[in-house]
């Protein structure tokens, strides 16, 4: 039976006490071997609740259960990939991988030899010595992702990861990124994405967790009942698609 990664129960938060809550009880779980999508409309609190989840920040009511432990704070287990990349300009590609393991108890040596192997699972050999400022776009999210999963993570969030991106780049990145987090050699067992692309939802994920406007509930949730590789042209593709965006208008 797959065990249960993530749970929420109940997450409420506001910014400021008094302010009516922007994140208003919502509550879903988050399996074994899963790719969970957040949709909403925008400043429904998606990249917010992502947060939460990551223990970066506290709700005002309601826990985060990772893995049978509550989150209290960053979890040892979950790592996350940012939107806008979030490599250090100063660091080396090489340089910037090997931050991931810096809650590791590990020698330089072992580092550079795991952020070498990473960098080569996505595409980077070569580029090792290389700043950040010289990669595309889609170069620098691979080290984002490979920074993210350097610390051996059971759970990857990711925000908005491919926004950034111009669509041919996206596409490229995003059957890559599918490829290898289903490649049981990482230790990724579940990913959560937020994102605001209805395609890129039903083209990744597992189930879709559709948030209302603030204060954000859970409206609906849609299992993506699509065998891999998923046909965009296909007409239970374009359905599912639909039924998303039926969730997403009907408030």
């Amino acid at each position: 039976m797959p065990m249960t990664m993530i749970r929420l129960e109940d997450i409420s938060f506001s910014f400021d006490e008094g302010e009516a809550n922007l994140i208003d009880k919502v509550s879903f779980s988050v399996e074994e071997d899963e790719f969970i999508s957040v949709t909403g409309p925008s400043g429904c609190g998606k990249s917010t609740l992502l947060r939460i989840i990551a223990g970066l920040i506290m709700p005002n009511s309601g826990k985060v259960i990772c893995m049978d432990s509550e989150v209290k704070g960053p979890s040892r287990g979950v790592s996350f990939v940012f939107q806008d990349f979030a490599l250090l300009p100063w660091l080396t590609v090489l340089e910037n991988v090997k931050l991931g393991f810096s809650i590791l108890d590990i020698s330089e040596d072992e580092k550079t030899k795991r952020a070498t192997l990473l960098l080569d699972t996505f595409g980077l050999s070569g580029f090792e010595n290389s700043y950040p400022n010289i990669l595309s776009g889609g170069m620098k999210q691979r080290v984002g992702i490979a920074r993210a999963l350097a610390s051996a993570p059971s759970v990857l969030l990711m925000d908005e990861p491919f926004s950034s991106l111009d669509q041919l780049t996206a596409d490229t990145l995003r059957n890559d990124i599918l490829y290898q987090l289903k490649n049981k050699d990482l230790p990724v067992k579940s990913v959560i994405m937020v994102t605001h692309n209805v395609e890129e939802a039903v083209e990744l994920s597992d189930r879709i967790i559709v948030l209302s406007k603030k204060p954000s509930t859970v409206k609906e949730i849609i299992t993506v009942d699509l065998k891999r590789p998923r046909t965009k042209r296909s007409r239970k593709f374009t359905a599912t698609m639909d039924q998303v965006y039926a969730a997403l208008a009907n408030d």
